[in-house]
Formats: structure tokens, C-alpha cells, sequence
């Protein structure tokens, strides 16, 4: 585990194989590395983001948890989050270096309600466990995770407060755990301690893109729509009313589909293509539909994995692209869509 000063990411810990087996099978310990948090106070805190995100903050109570996406006012995504709800403030999970841009834009919007925006990046750290056995060897530790739902959360003592939400990167269950920065170091290896296997950027990379989660500013930014992402079931509220871009995402809604959407790709052979690399409809490659932004190895499938926003005709579970390979078009199939 690097130290706490020192945030790169490692690739693996030994053998990339083996970590995604004990993810999958039994239970991995992740760094994300530097995510964004936020923490909202004052009376008018509940309201007010209410008003500046696309799911229901006012249905939150104390302990729960939604996914959201904060837009602009034309619809297109600033930041994709998760928001906890705790007796006296509300935290933003979000991507890595958003500070800067979720901070001025919601302050942008601040009259004379009673909030305060505050900046709790440098503070805090995550760390993330995966894995059918995770809950099990959390709780021995003390810290009994076997009650929570999706997306609800607990704050525990663990030689400090511990903030720890499920979240289930579809289809394995998983816990976020929020810990002061200078104890991370030390949380990682008591988690460690207790039999939870250490795993680094490789794994957490192909598990995330076969569960069709983003990172912003990789995957999505501002020139995407709301629908776009993928993430509408769980992300948008289409009963919470006015909010700031709701009437373009709306109007999408009434439509009944985007241009274009967030999917994942399983790909023949065993070139891993970067980030950048063009997709097609057609082995010729005449018709382009898409561009890799993450790919990744999963030793699920023995296969590359990769995360595309893709052309609508397209998207639809099963359909087949062309990759562009070093040696050729590379076939691929879409193997994620969101459920609808």
C-alpha cells in the first residue's frame, strides 16, 4: 500500500489474475484514489441541491444514498456523484479533481439560502471492497456491514469514524469506505489483515467497465447529455420537479431515447485497444459509431473490455461493432446496457 503522501495507483500486486478472482469470488480491497468530497451544510442544504442535481434529494433520510448527475442548465453532465445524507450535512462522492468545477457552479447559485459548501478532498480517502465475502470480512473487523441496502450507509468507529456505503458494482456486492487521509494506510492493512486481498488500477478498471460506471473527465464530460451516461434508472428523477436543466433532460425523456449512449464492449482476441480508438458498425470500417475512452483486461471473460459512448443503432444488447486493432478490425460485442 503506498503511504498516504504517495496517491499513484498501482497497477497490481503480484498477479492482476488472482486479484480479479478474489473480487469475484471472495473479496478485493481498492484504492480509488483521489475522489472528490464535498460536504454541504446549513438549513437549506436539502433544497437546495435538490435543485441543482437530477434525483430526488428531498426523499433522503439519514443513513441513505442516491446516484445522481449535477447538469448545466442546457442538460449536459458537470459532475456524476453519489450523495450521502447524514443528520447534519449531505456529502458528494464524486470523480477526481471536481472541487473546481462543482464548487463554483453550485456556489454560482447561493443568494441568501442558508448553505455552506465545503471542500473536504484533501481530509478524506476511499477505499473500496468487492466481493461475495466482503460483508463477512468487514464484520469481523467490527464493522458490521451485513444490514445495509444498496446505497445506504453507516458511519462506524474503527479507531475513528468510518464512513461506509454499499454500493454493488453490478454484479458483485461492494462497500465504499470513507476514511480520514491519515489513517488510510492504516485501514488498508487492517482490511488486509482480516483476508481481504489487496488489488490495484488493472482489476478495479475491467470491474468498473463491466459494470458500466464512468469516471468524468474519462468516460463523460460536459459535452455529454444526462441519458447519455447510461445511468438514467438510477440517476434520474423523473417525479422530483423543477430542477436546473430539467426541462432539456425532460424533453429527452418524452422523445424516448438519446442519439448516442454509454455501453460496454467485449472484444475479440487479446489486444487491449486504447482509449481513443474508433469504433465502427461494419468490418470495412465506412461507418463510424463510437471512440473507446477506458479499456481494460477482464479474467472473467478472457477477453478486452472496453466503455464507449456508442450511436443509438447500436447500443442494443448483443450488437456487434468493429474495433480498430494495430493489425485490423477487431469484432466486438455490446454485452452491457442499463436495465431498463
Amino acid at each position: 500500500m503506498p503511504e498516504s503522501s504517495d496517491r499513484s495507483q498501482p497497477l497490481h500486486f503480484g498477479s492482476a489474475r488472482e486479484e480479479y478472482a478474489a473480487a469475484t469470488t471472495q473479496a478485493a480491497v481498492f484504492d480509488v484514489g483521489d475522489r472528490t468530497f464535498l460536504e454541504l451544510s446549513g438549513s437549506d442544504r436539502v433544497r437546495f441541491l435538490h435543485n441543482f442535481c437530477t434525483n430526488d434529494i428531498k426523499r433522503l433520510k439519514t443513513g441513505a444514498s442516491c446516484e445522481a448527475i449535477v447538469p448545466n442548465v442546457k442538460g449536459r453532465v458537470l459532475g456524476h456523484v453519489f450523495v450521502d445524507a447524514t443528520e447534519s450535512s449531505l456529502w458528494i462522492d464524486a470523480d477526481p479533481a471536481q472541487p473546481e468545477r462543482l464548487i463554483p457552479h453550485l456556489e454560482r447559485y447561493l443568494i441568501n439560502e442558508d448553505v455552506q459548501i465545503a471542500d473536504r478532498t484533501a481530509d478524506w480517502a476511499e477505499l473500496f471492497v468487492v466481493g461475495p465475502e466482503a460483508a463477512e470480512l468487514l464484520r469481523a473487523l467490527g464493522l458490521d456491514v451485513t444490514g445495509l441496502e444498496p446505497l445506504e450507509h453507516r458511519t462506524f468507529e474503527f479507531g475513528g469514524a468510518v464512513r461506509i456505503r454499499r454500493f454493488d458494482v453490478e454484479p458483485h456486492r461492494g462497500f465504499a469506505i470513507c476514511v480520514p487521509r491519515e489513517r488510510l494506510a492504516d485501514v488498508w492493512e487492517q482490511i488486509c489483515r482480516a483476508g481481504v486481498r489487496p488489488a490495484g488500477s488493472e482489476v478495479w478498471t475491467a470491474l468498473r467497465i463491466e459494470a458500466g460506471l464512468p469516471v468524468y473527465g474519462v468516460d463523460i464530460s460536459e459535452e455529454n447529455l444526462a441519458q447519455e451516461v447510461g445511468r438514467t434508472k438510477l440517476a434520474i428523477s423523473f417525479t422530483k420537479g423543477c430542477y436546473l436543466g430539467q426541462e432539456p433532460i425532460a424533453r429527452i425523456d418524452a422523445l424516448g431515447h438519446v442519439n448516442r449512449e454509454l455501453r460496454t464492449l467485449r472484444i475479440s482476441g487479446e489486444f487491449v485497444p486504447p482509449a481513443g480508438s474508433r469504433v465502427f458498425s461494419d468490418a470495412a470500417g465506412a461507418t463510424h459509431v463510437g471512440t473507446i475512452s477506458s479499456s481494460g483486461f477482464s479474467f472473467g471473460s478472457n477477453s478486452p473490455v472496453a466503455l464507449a459512448v456508442l450511436r443509438s443503432n447500436v447500443t442494443a444488447g448483443g450488437s456487434q461493432v468493429f474495433v480498430e486493432g494495430p493489425g485490423g478490425p477487431l469484432a466486438a460485442n455490446v454485452f452491457w446496457q442499463p436495465s431498463l
